[in-house]
């Protein structure tokens, strides 16, 4: 006879406020309107009392590079659920996104929207994630394919790991992949 596991498949949410709970977010993204949802849900999470941990894998690792974080780009060319103020329905600035600038104004607009509701640039959204105890881990696979160490990363990172070891540090979480 064998023993049958009674844990939850689903974490109970009826819960007292972050008992036991667990997120892990795997960012593989880095554009600048992929960055976001990840960090926003994290610090949903933090404040919630969650324990989260944040992994950043192939380009979702430009969040956390030194180098490029300040730096993410938004474009409306491939993005189909983009609807800018004004548009016509028509799609015409799918178009006009491939026009030089456009990328550059489509950045622009997007930092505009999101400091008007005053969501903190990248950089200082990872400072206040790790300064309210959420967990960010760099994927070993891309550090190595993009010739990055440690020193190239925010200093949040707590290490580079494969993801095997991200997947035994997060045994039991709920998982969104992003």
């Amino acid at each position: 006879m064998t023993a049958v596991d009674t844990a939850p498949l689903v974490p109970s949410f009826d819960a007292p406020e972050g008992s036991g709970r667990k997120l892990a977010i795997i960012c593989s993204k880095g554009n600048l309107d992929m960055a976001y949802p990840g960090l926003i849900l994290a610090n949903a999470a933090v404040g919630e009392g969650v324990e989260t941990h944040l992994f950043f894998t192939f380009w979702g690792f430009d969040i956390i590079t030194k180098a490029t974080m300040a730096d993410l780009k938004f474009s409306f060319v491939g993005n189909t659920a983009m609807h800018p103020p004004g548009h016509s329905g028509l799609g015409v600035h799918h178009m006009l996104g491939a026009l030089p600038g456009a990328t550059t104004a489509a950045t622009m607009l997007m930092k505009k929207q999101l400091a008007d509701l005053d969501v903190p640039e990248v950089p200082e959204f990872l400072d206040l994630l790790v300064g309210s105890g959420a967990h960010l881990w760099a994927c070993r696979m891309s550090a190595d394919m993009n010739h990055l160490t440690a020193d190239d990363l925010h200093e949040g990172v707590e290490g580079i790991i494969s993801a095997g070891d991200f997947i035994e540090l997060t045994e039991g979480a709920q998982l969104l992949f992003i």
